[in-house]
């Protein structure tokens, strides 16, 4: 095993760790292609499913899967107008599965986002009955400090670049705390631990995916 291969294997252990004394479930999976493989492992056919906007789900190829699967896919992507969107991304909430990526991780298990509707992290903390995190190792952080500042400083520039969202970090490359109607950090959530046993599931890959 490579040096970096095990570093990463080594750190995903501690996590993973870090997120069963919190009552979720960790995985460690190499590459994106056995990602892809445990995810599906997870969900069971005929299901319900959807996703949070994650670029990291997308990097994976689940979004793929799950559309030429046998699943009942609630699919925002597929909606003609802004109110079917609107409309999709409420039925998600009762979902049997919710896939998202994390802006960060910490080693000890914690979970760190920053959302601009709220549509993601919403679902994170209630709705769906099973709610599966794709992670790169990339998002590992030491603290809650250190998320927030990466989620802010690191993810929200380039997510507003994608988005075409011209604020202030899109330009700049750094938050600017800015107050604008296409603010992408509007809500901050820190999940420290799952009420319900298992419910959070976080496949970590050693690869780096999403922004």
């Amino acid at each position: 095993m490579k040096p970096m291969e095990k570093h990463r294997s080594q750190l995903a252990a501690e996590v993973i760790k870090g997120l069963i004394k919190r009552n979720m479930e960790g995985f460690y999976c190499v590459t994106k292609e056995d990602a892809l493989k445990k995810a599906l492992e997870l969900v069971k056919t005929g299901s319900s499913v959807s996703y949070g906007g994650s670029m990291s789900v997308k990097q994976v190829g689940i979004l793929d899967a799950l559309r030429s699967g046998d699943y009942n896919l609630f699919d925002r992507d597929e909606a003609k107008t802004p109110e079917e969107r609107e409309k999709i991304q409420f039925e998600t909430f009762g979902c049997d599965y919710y896939f998202m990526s994390t802006n960060a991780i910490t080693v000890d298990g914690e979970l760190i986002n920053v959302d601009g509707i709220g549509n993601r992290i919403a679902a994170m903390i209630y709705g769906p009955r099973c709610v599966i995190i794709i992670a790169g190792m990339n998002k590992v952080v030491m603290d809650v400090e250190q998320g927030l500042s990466r989620a802010r400083n690191t993810a929200a520039p380039p997510n507003c670049i994608r988005l075409s969202y011209d604020n202030p970090c899109s330009s700049i490359g750094l938050c600017q705390d800015c107050l604008k109607d296409t603010c992408i950090c509007s809500h901050t959530v820190i999940t420290r631990r799952s009420r319900d046993d298992g419910r959070i599931k976080v496949i970590l890959v050693g690869e780096e995916l999403g922004f």
